[in-house]
């Protein structure tokens, strides 16, 4: 995924900077939980690049990583836990994170509490730490797509849209402060790439 070939490919035509600066006169977490509902709406639409990669039933590392040890990669496997609504910690492979992480989403974004629709409502203490998550999940899942399934989706014509949801999701994260910059690491090589590409 970082060949020129292939990392130069995006959607054309987006000016991502407008898309996800704060327009005027708009409420910041009105804002916010806009671009995460828009954010998992098309992350989970049929024609975006998971719901054609054959994820492997037996996979139990979540996501393989590239990680910087004394300025040089080395790949190391990082296996992720879910934590169910007990408290309890579960090692689970690749497709059952996933489904976890898109079933708690789900549930977040249809929660009035959280993320209230009718006008008047507000948002509740913690809503950005809550967006956080969210972006935290979507980042995950998208660096296990570019490490376990590009081939995939490169076979399929999937990775300009990959590219470009993934520059959009990292710009829009960036900008608003939702993820850490050890959160990003993992595919900090291709945002890099990205940003050179303009």
């Amino acid at each position: 995924y970082l060949k020129q070939q292939y990392v130069c490919q995006r959607i054309p035509h987006a000016d991502m900077y407008a898309l996800i600066a704060l327009p005027p006169g708009v409420d910041k977490a009105e804002w916010l939980a806009s671009n995460t509902l828009s954010s998992f709406s098309v992350f989970i639409s049929p024609g975006v690049p998971s719901q054609y990669l054959p994820f492997k039933k037996h996979q139990v590392g979540i996501l393989l990583f590239p990680c910087c040890v004394n300025f040089s990669y080395a790949f190391v496997l990082r296996v992720y836990v879910w934590t169910d609504d007990h408290g309890r910690k579960l090692k689970c492979s690749a497709p059952l994170y996933f489904d976890y992480a898109m079933s708690y989403i789900q549930d977040l974004l249809t929660d009035e509490d959280v993320f209230p629709t009718k006008a008047g409502a507000e948002f509740p203490t913690g809503f950005v730490f809550m967006v956080q998550k969210v972006f935290l999940l979507l980042f995950r899942t998208m660096a296990h797509i570019y490490w376990s399934h590009y081939t995939q989706a490169q076979q399929v014509g999937l990775h300009p849209h990959l590219n470009t949801l993934f520059m959009h999701l990292t710009l829009f994260c960036r900008h608003h402060g939702l993820l850490d910059p050890e959160d990003t690491e993992p595919l900090q090589d291709l945002i890099t790439a990205l940003g050179r590409q303009g």
